[in-house]
């Protein structure tokens, strides 16, 4: 690579000026004491001396310092691979050494902050192999045990091989679970996953998911319901199956960890002219302050163990915050442990307004709703 050397003169002139004045002042003080008054235009001497002098040191200096700059600091510059540095490419090599300790100081600063992201980074990969091997390792040992039991034996027995055959199905299915939750992430945090923007009634959404969801909110008591009583359609524009599959992480994580006979409310309320929040609240166990923060991470679980006997990929949060983001949206959780939990997001309201249901659809959306809120 070709070194563009540029050159500033600042150093030289300031030590050329020092040495001349020092060195006139002293043939000056020897030429009084030697030889007094006989000289005659002592002052025309002393100035043909200072510019002499000056001359030649400045000439001196800068080439030595030229030199140096060249030959050692170049070195350094090469050695820490300076010159590649996006931030130095096509920049001269300067002999100012105030600018020169400057510009190495920041990229080492640089190099310094790019070494502990690089740090992080691997810290944050090891975690997550470890989690995704441990994810995919307790369905395909669960499956494998089942299967092995068979083929040692218990397939003659019809009912212990449909018993086990369902149980390794779901395994299987857990694991389905868990790849199709990573590929969907994947393509999340790559920007590959194209959205497919539509308006839609938010009210309706979590209506269906509210029936998507009733069998298992009913094993464990917890009513799912409208904050609002007499909520009406509200229309957003967003992409509705990723948007569903939002609120039904959501509401799936408040039923996981609800309390028996809980309940969990989903409230709808226009934020802003342009925005709508929907809020989803239960009075489960809550979340401890230090656990918030790491919540979105993929796998991180507050109550390992729990978490993994209720199952789930551990990808649920990410996944939300993932889809909420690409929608330019922000979501927002709060939480105090023993009390209960509060997720919440922001969506964009439809561009168009939507016809009004009419007095049948209204009707019927308000049977619906009274029969959850009568649970």
């Amino acid at each position: 690579m070709k070194i563009n050397f540029k050159k500033t003169y600042k150093f030289a002139i300031k030590s050329a000026l020092f040495i001349s004045l020092f060195a006139t002042g002293f043939v000056v003080l020897m030429v009084l004491l030697f030889f007094g008054s006989k000289v005659n235009n002592l002052m025309f001497f002393g100035i043909v001396c200072l510019f002499v002098i000056y001359l030649f040191s400045f000439l001196v200096l800068q080439y030595r310092v030229e030199r140096f700059i060249y030959r050692r600091v170049k070195k350094i510059y090469d050695d820490v691979s300076l010159l590649e540095s996006s931030s130095f490419i096509n920049q001269p090599i300067t002999t100012d050494m105030e600018t020169l300790t400057r510009e190495v100081k920041k990229f080492a600063t640089d190099k310094k902050l790019e070494i502990e992201m690089l740090q992080v980074r691997e810290e944050y990969r090891r975690e997550f192999l470890g989690n995704v091997s441990h994810e995919l390792k307790t369905p395909l040992f669960t499956v494998q045990g089942y299967l092995s039991t068979l083929i040692d034996g218990a397939m003659d027995d019809k009912t212990v091989r449909k018993k086990y055959l369902k149980r390794a199905e779901k395994g299987v299915e857990r694991l389905i679970y868990i790849v199709e939750d990573l590929d969907m992430i994947t393509k999340l945090e790559s920007g590959d996953l194209n959205l497919d923007f539509s308006e839609f009634d938010i009210v309706e959404l979590v209506q269906n998911v509210f029936d998507l969801l009733e069998m298992k909110a009913d094993k464990k008591k917890i009513t799912l319901a409208f904050e609002n009583y007499h909520i009406q359609p509200i229309f957003v524009y967003g992409d509705k199956d990723k948007i569903q599959q939002v609120v039904e992480n959501l509401i799936v994580n408040s039923i996981k960890y609800g309390k028996e006979g809980g309940l969990t409310e989903v409230a709808i309320v226009n934020l802003t002219k342009k925005k709508v929040l929907v809020r989803i609240t239960d009075n489960g166990e809550g979340i401890e302050k230090q656990n918030i923060p790491r919540l979105f991470e993929r796998f991180y679980r507050v109550n390992k163990s729990g978490s993994r006997a209720e199952g789930g990929s551990g990808l649920g949060l990410a996944i939300v915050k993932h889809i909420i983001e690409a929608h330019k949206e922000k979501i927002y959780v709060e939480s105090e442990f023993g009390i209960g939990s509060e997720f919440s997001f922001t969506i964009e309201k439809a561009r168009l307004r939507k016809p009004e249901l009419n007095p049948e659809q209204i009707y019927n959306k308000s049977l619906n709703i009274n029969k959850l809120n009568k649970k």
